[in-house]
């Protein structure tokens, strides 16, 4: 038998796999999570360019491994939708490709949105069969990939 012990509101835990609560917002927690990545994405990028958030994506995903974890067996649940910490680092990942600005953001926020709703293989494997931390990260940093991959394409073509 599993025996939930509810992390207290205040526990980082919390704080970091909701995305300082935006995954606690009524209805489509993965898109509010997406959109509250935006701006501290923006401020990065601003600070350091792609590779520094390309670094924050590396960091993000393993705080939120941890964070997501801890979540998980406090609820009780194996992929919690409050837990939006694995929307920002596949989000993170898209926009490590374009420079902030509003059509590039834009349109990473749409790619992301669209291949975590979607899931194309593998990350509908990754969806079904990884548990836990990893299984909520994982899938979302796949979609994150296949975001970038078709970023890089049209990049190609379009200078954003």
């Amino acid at each position: 038998m599993l025996t939930r012990t509810p992390l207290p509101f205040r526990h980082p835990a919390i704080w970091l796999a909701t995305w300082f609560g935006a995954g606690l917002l009524p209805k489509a927690p993965g898109t509010w999570g997406s959109l509250a990545a935006l701006p501290f994405a923006w401020a990065i990028s601003e600070a350091g360019g792609g590779g520094l958030l390309a670094a924050a994506v590396a960091l993000v995903s393993v705080v939120g491994w941890w964070a997501a974890e801890r979540y998980a067996k406090a609820s009780g649940d194996g992929d919690p939708g409050p837990v939006v910490i694995d929307e920002v680092a596949g989000q993170w990942l898209v926009l490590t490709m374009v420079p902030p600005g509003l059509a590039g953001y834009a349109l990473g926020f749409v790619l992301f949105r669209l291949f975590d709703i979607v899931k194309p293989w593998p990350v509908s494997w990754a969806d079904r069969q990884l548990k836990g931390g990893l299984g909520i990260m994982l899938d979302d940093l796949l979609a994150g990939l296949y975001g970038l991959a078709v970023l890089a394409l049209l990049r190609l073509w379009w200078p954003i």
